[in-house]
């Protein structure tokens, strides 16, 4: 049974920096595109950063050059490194194999002063 547990939300300051993890109960981890999406309140969920089985990357434009998404298939874990957060960065954030009905149950993000 695959399981996805995101941690490493919480209240931050805007300005700050978070680093989101996901553990990934999942067979042949290595093989997968893992995502990283959002849903702040009231907003539809939305791709925040992909990454391939190859290393390749691709962000949505919303977060180019503050968001930075890695994995370490040895722990099978996806991390998101979220830098100079701002209020509107405040959502939940969800793991996520590309393309498959498996997600975590979210991890909260909250920037506010």
């Amino acid at each position: 049974q695959v399981q996805l547990v995101e941690s490493g939300g919480g209240l931050v300051q805007p300005g700050g920096s978070l680093r989101l993890s996901c553990a990934a109960s999942i067979l042949s981890f290595s093989r997968y595109v893992m995502a990283w999406y959002r849903q702040a309140p009231g907003k539809q969920r939305e791709l925040v950063a992909t990454i391939e089985a190859s290393g390749r990357i691709n962000y949505a434009d919303s977060v180019k050059g503050r968001f930075t998404i890695s994995r370490d298939n040895a722990n099978n874990s996806v991390y998101l490194h979220i830098d100079n957060l701002k209020p509107e960065d405040t959502a939940v954030y969800y793991c996520n194999v590309w393309a498959t009905a498996y997600w975590g149950r979210g991890t909260q993000v909250t920037v506010s002063s």
